[in-house]
């Protein structure tokens, strides 16, 4: 009996080890980078915090750069393979961890994009970067088309692949106080995170989609997870209050769109009827309503993709940047 019972606590001890190794920090210290990681010291409202990003020279340099923001869900460690495309095209590609995501620091400030934007460019700034070709994804869409707003003369071209905000949620998602936002956060796990990256992002699952889910649901394993939480119910507070929807028509640069049409992303899906959820995130009509209202837009569209293309469908997806780029 005694020998069971000291099996029984060396299985539990091994499985408690197991999952503690597994564990990710808030700031990703344990997940790797396609390249090395540098850090931007800055200083947001008296607290001192680091911007992570990427920044890779190419071999043969065509004298051109371009910049790539992540979704929300997400971070540099996503963009690899365009990244590599790109670099062998010549391109020097920068890619930021945009404050609050990924291994940047995860500050308790206020989150909008006009500051997001405003950061960016002072990373631009200190790598002696004076225009770039601008490309965002889902939320870096939004962030992308606010920094082609606010800086025109620095953007060589806005590139958006399947962005959010390309409708305004507050027109028929129920707004949720700070505090709901938060507590909805903590209750994140690797089974809603799959969940919902099953029924939104992916036309058809591949196992290889399982480690955006451990990265996503990976760090509630931290202690530090109540400050992620809440870093990401302020981000997400920030979507739904900031729109860009309505300014499109005033973009001044070249516009391309890569649209995977089997998108149903929706921020703040869960606060909607399950009837109410298939009325919007219909990115097959919102690809071409946007095009519409952008002067000279060029839009691409993916049949065969959700909100992803450039992993989902990476060959078809990186012939079309790769035609279309500046």
């Amino acid at each position: 009996m005694k020998r069971l019972s000291f099996f029984i606590l060396l299985l539990a001890s091994t499985y408690a080890y197991a999952q503690q190794i597994q564990s990710l920090s808030i700031t990703l210290e344990n997940v790797e980078y396609p390249f090395p990681v540098k850090f931007l010291p800055l200083n947001i409202e008296g607290q001192d915090v680091r911007m992570a990003y990427m920044d890779i020279k190419p071999d043969n340099p065509n004298g051109k750069s371009l910049m790539l923001f992540h979704g929300k869900n997400f971070g540099g460690y996503y963009w690899t393979n365009v990244i590599k495309v790109l670099s062998a095209k010549g391109y020097r590609v920068l890619v930021p961890d945009q404050i609050g995501f990924g291994k940047s620091s995860k500050p308790f400030i206020n989150y909008s994009f006009h500051r997001l934007a405003a950061l960016n460019k002072q990373l631009l700034d200190s790598l002696g970067i004076q225009k770039t070709v601008l490309m965002g994804h889902s939320m870096g869409g939004m962030l992308a088309s606010r920094f082609a707003l606010l800086y025109p003369e620095r953007t060589a071209q806005l590139i958006l692949e399947n962005p959010i905000g390309l409708e305004d949620y507050r027109r028929f998602v129920p707004s949720a106080s700070p505090e709901a936002m938060y507590q909805a956060e903590l209750r994140t796990t690797p089974e809603s995170v799959k969940r919902y990256y099953q029924t939104s992002y992916f036309v058809q699952w591949k196992p290889e989609y399982d480690e955006l889910v451990f990265i996503a649901s990976g760090v509630n394993g931290s202690s530090e997870f109540p400050r992620y939480a809440k870093v990401s119910a302020l981000t997400a507070q920030m979507i739904y209050e900031q729109p860009v929807v309505y300014e499109f028509p005033l973009l001044r640069v070249p516009v391309l769109l890569l649209i995977g049409t089997q998108d149903k992303t929706i921020v703040g899906k869960a606060r909607l009827k399950p009837e109410d959820q298939k009325k919007y995130g219909l990115y097959n009509q919102l690809g071409k309503e946007t095009a519409a209202k952008i002067p000279g837009s060029v839009l691409i569209e993916f049949s065969n993709s959700g909100h992803i293309p450039h992993l989902e469908i990476p060959e078809e997806f990186l012939r079309a940047l790769g035609e279309n780029i500046k």
